[in-house]
């Protein structure tokens, strides 16, 4: 597989580095210093591109790969209120486009608890759902993607019990989610439910980068030759 790298910080090194150890070529590489070379002429030996970058940069960077007719799998989080407007462009184009708010493996298997915890407490409104996540002081966004994905979750999930949201809402934001910018932190994510009685809680930890690097060149192999949306549903 030949693969393109857009976004060449720490997340951008490690994805280079499986690349390499999976025996893929990594055709090229595209920062914030020679950003005008994502482009149709260099994206065209490119079988996939890989997209870690930021919330301001990310749309562009992903249609632009779309519009080169290159398979595109993203990670950047921060943005996603425009991302139907990609998925709509995928469709056009006959393109392939893989986006995940986390690649993590853990935290996909979080997700899919939360879920099902969120249907089997909706018969006990008497807990309060707040949930927790930190991360290193350069994330950008704030909550994560991640949790926004874990809150969406569990909003569309339960019933509107007193007790659990401030109101009758679809939105995720009424669920409290604390979060903190530490250190070097790779992310850390928690959902809590809280009686008058008893603590219930579902907590993820990522140690190191390598582990969403990793997830993303997985998403990278099995998007290569294929068209359509895909998200870590299907690749699980």
């Amino acid at each position: 597989m030949k693969a393109a790298i857009i976004g060449y910080g720490k997340m951008g090194h490690e994805i280079e580095k499986i690349l390499i150890a999976r025996g893929h070529e990594v055709t090229l590489i595209i920062d914030i210093d020679n950003a005008a070379d994502l482009n149709a002429e260099n994206l065209a030996n490119v079988d996939v591109a890989i997209e870690f970058t930021t919330p301001t940069t990310a749309y562009n960077n992903i249609r632009t790969c779309l519009e080169c007719g290159t398979a595109v799998v993203s990670g950047t989080t921060g943005w996603t209120d425009r991302l139907a407007e990609l998925q709509e462009l995928c469709r056009e184009k006959g393109g392939a486009m893989f986006y995940a708010s986390n690649y993590s493996l853990g935290v996909n298997l979080m997700f899919r608890l939360n879920r099902e915890l969120a249907r089997l407490m909706n018969q006990f409104p008497g807990y309060e759902i707040t949930m927790s996540e930190t991360h290193h002081t350069e994330k950008k966004d704030s909550p994560s993607g991640t949790a926004v994905t874990l809150a969406e979750d569990i909003i569309s999930r339960v019933e509107r019990k007193s007790g659990w949201i401030n109101e009758p809402t679809d939105n995720p934001a009424l669920i409290s989610i604390e979060s903190l910018r530490i250190g070097k932190t790779p992310g850390d994510h928690s959902v809590t439910y809280t009686s008058e009685d008893d603590v219930l809680e579902i907590r993820h930890s990522i140690k190191n980068r390598r582990t969403l690097a990793q997830g993303a060149v997985v998403a990278a192999e099995f998007l290569c030759g294929k068209q359509g949306i895909y998200t870590m549903e299907d690749l699980f």
